[in-house]
């Protein structure tokens, strides 16, 4: 059979690195795929700039239309990131009957339901693999491999840049801002980093796991997004002498109230292997019903542990392009005509457990004020841990563990909280899973 020729946007780091392992691994690619798979042209905005890969066999441009209206090019692989031209050459690309393989997790979390629908009217096939986790296998796993169960829930270190501040700042000691300033300088951060650190990038990744897990629409407004720029070195310390380490996860859970769609800091106990992940490396700890939990593990970033997933979804191109787009695997898992749309449980009405951290006054009646308020909202304190005051300061940290309680009677709650006299300044919150 003829060989099937490839066309890249975007030649960055996702890109120069799905070039090489495309090139290296070259004849075990195509012994898996069936058909040799060759890449022939590829677009960037600077052809001056020195690249990760061997550019000697392709022809360049900086117009990524004129690969896309190549009648040569089957597949297009969309590497450029962002959502608006991505999107624009994406749906070009697929009037055009190209096949799309995309790292772009935005592109999909955002615009996925629209693309899908395109793809599905023009009879071309749409892969993400390399939108989550990078070369972690979890959409396949999730869509493919555990496609017997029912998913109750899933929790995922899905953000390498901020697992990386939280493990330097629970091994070392360190503060936020110091190895935020190590992440930019190592390119584990972007300059501006707020994707990252504020759970943007974690959301959009979540939203996608989560519509395979359960079979519902792309939505990613309905993500209820945290960040971590509010742990301190304190609260790891507090966390690690209570037995927990705090990590910067997705969860997404199937409840009788509807799905739970939330990133933020969580606490979980540290004998769990999900919290012993560090570093920039990713992990996903999926609970089905058959199986049990099972947990995915690897490498979150980095050219050729995209590349991995990027090829692969290759791979799956190539071996169906002799398929009706009906007995292809489909986009999100589920038929289209079953995918529902389940209500998404509103954040006020999630129910966890929280570590609470306040700052008051040292003086008499100041924890039953606070303990009384919890009481009023039905909030019970699992555990406590009150420090004496050092030398002259005047007030003292209360670090507390609550039992389960729905998330509005805790705002209520801090509200309140944060009112008294004897309290300074906000009350910090982080939600706490046991993962179990």
């Amino acid at each position: 059979m003829k060989p099937v020729k490839v066309g890249v946007l975007g030649l960055g780091t996702v890109g120069g690195g799905t070039v090489n392992v495309l090139k290296r691994n070259a004849q075990e690619i195509s012994r898996r795929a069936g058909r040799e798979i060759i890449i022939t042209r590829a677009s960037a905005r600077d052809l001056t700039r020195e690249r990760l890969c061997d550019t000697q066999d392709l022809t360049l441009s900086t117009d990524p239309y004129e690969i896309i209206n190549d009648p040569e090019i089957k597949i297009i692989l969309e590497l450029i990131g962002g959502t608006s031209l991505a999107k624009e050459l994406v749906l070009h690309a697929i009037a055009n009957g190209k096949h799309i393989v995309t790292a772009n997790k935005a592109l999909i979390a955002l615009h996925g339901n629209e693309i899908f629908a395109a793809a599905s009217k023009a009879n071309v096939m749409v892969t993400y693999e390399a939108a989550v986790a990078g070369g972690i296998p979890i959409i396949k796993a999730i869509r493919e491999g555990l496609s017997g169960n029912q998913i109750n829930w899933l929790a995922g270190i899905i953000n390498g840049t901020g697992n990386f501040i939280l493990t330097e700042m629970r091994d070392k000691g360190r503060d936020f801002s110091d190895v935020l300033a190590e992440a930019q300088e190592l390119g584990y951060a972007e300059a501006d980093p707020t994707f990252d650190v504020e759970g943007i990038d974690a959301g959009h990744k979540l939203m996608i796991l989560a519509s395979i897990a359960f079979g519902i629409p792309l939505q990613f407004d309905n993500v209820f997004t945290e960040g971590i720029t509010k742990i301190t070195r304190a609260d790891v310390e507090y966390a690690g002498e209570l037995g927990y380490r705090i990590k910067h996860l997705g969860i997404a859970r199937k409840t009788e109230k509807g799905i739970e769609l939330r990133v933020h800091p969580t606490l979980i106990p540290e004998r769990r292997l999900i919290a012993n992940v560090d570093g920039v490396m990713n992990a996903v700890l999926v609970q089905a019903d058959a199986v049990g939990p099972t947990l995915y593990y690897g490498a979150g970033a980095g050219a050729e542990a995209t590349a991995s997933a990027v090829v692969a979804d290759i791979v799956d191109v190539v071996r169906s392009l002799t398929l009706d787009v009906e007995n292809r695997v489909p986009y999100l898992g589920f038929q289209p005509d079953a995918i529902i749309d389940l209500p998404i449980l509103p954040r006020e009405e999630i129910e966890t457990t929280y570590y609470l951290r306040l700052t008051v006054e040292d003086k008499p009646g100041a924890l039953a004020d606070i303990t009384n308020i919890l009481a009023r909202q039905n909030i019970s304190i699992e555990a406590l841990i009150q420090k004496e005051p050092q030398h002259d300061e005047t007030t003292l940290p209360i670090i507390m563990l609550t039992q389960k309680t729905i998330e509005k009677e805790m705002d209520a709650a801090i509200a309140a909280i944060e009112n008294l006299a004897s309290v300074t300044g906000q009350v910090t919150r982080i939600r706490l899973e046991t993962l179990g």
